[in-house]
């Protein structure tokens, strides 16, 4: 699926799904082994800058509860898509290729998740994506952290 095509069709999928409320990093080496209570509250605010300022293809680390599973986005790539609730409130749709990664198994409202992939805005909170490795190694690896195991 051409980027474009995917980021708009993310953002249509956002728009629909979310009925919810309300540092930029490098690419990373090593995979975090928990987040401590400054390092959420650090991402929690990196994530309401993005959001503030509208930014997109923005790369983000951050927390929070999953407070909805949705049906799987099966148009082009199939992505696995869920809700999470940040520590300030902020929900975002997290949308993760389980063409390119593995399907996250087991999650359910309530768990806590951890991820790290690319921030697009939009008016419902923002998108997560990109939570996986890149086979032709030309974008930052994410992944999604869930029940002591890593999705990438």
């Amino acid at each position: 699926m051409k980027p474009l095509l995917l980021i708009a069709a993310l953002a249509a999928a956002a728009y629909f799904a979310l009925s919810l409320g309300p540092d930029t990093s490098e690419d990373r080496k090593a995979l975090p082994t928990g987040m401590s209570l400054a390092a959420r509250d650090s991402s929690d605010a990196a994530i309401e800058h993005a959001f503030d300022n509208r930014l997109g293809n923005h790369q983000i680390e951050g927390q929070g509860t999953v407070v909805k599973i949705l049906a799987d986005d099966n148009n082009g790539s199939r992505h696995q898509r869920f809700i999470v609730r940040l520590a300030s409130g902020r929900t975002l749709l997290i949308s993760h290729n389980i063409d390119l990664a593995p399907r996250i198994g087991g999650l359910r409202a309530g768990d806590t998740v951890a991820f790290y992939g690319e921030y697009e805005w939009n008016p419902k909170g923002g998108v997560i994506h990109w939570t996986h490795h890149d086979p032709q190694g030309r974008h930052p690896a994410g992944w999604i952290r869930h029940d002591g195991r890593i999705y990438q």
